[in-house]
């Protein structure tokens, strides 16, 4: 079963940044995953933010494009979300996500709060 852990939320002040690491195990495939980072804020439902696919492929909601990267290094079995620029509005739990194709896993999230 693979197992998701997120970790490098935290607080930090409008316009700074953090980069969001979630490290995979249980897996000896992890390069052909798809893998997506999704955050919920407070009140609203969980929505996409980034996606990277097997062949390197990002997809970004238009609410971080320009701003947040997601990126891979499978030799770590890691995803990477490098959020810059944010906002208030980007606080929210961010969780990862991989999907095998017959099914995905769930990390339980990492809190990121975006305040003066």
């Amino acid at each position: 079963q693979v197992q998701l852990v997120e970790s490098g939320g935290g607080l930090v002040q409008p316009g700074g940044s953090l980069r969001l690491s979630c490290v995979a195990s249980g897996t000896l495939v992890f390069r052909v995953y798809t893998m997506g980072w999704y955050r919920q804020a407070p009140g609203k439902q969980r929505e996409r933010v980034a996606t990277i696919t097997n062949n390197d492929n990002s997809n970004y909601a238009d609410s971080v494009k320009g701003r947040f990267t997601i990126s891979r290094d499978n030799a770590k079995n890691t995803v990477y979300l490098q959020m810059n620029s944010l906002k208030p509005e980007d606080t929210a739990v961010y969780s990862c996500n991989a999907n095998f194709g017959g099914g995905s896993s769930w990390g339980q999230g990492t809190q990121v709060t975006v305040s003066s």
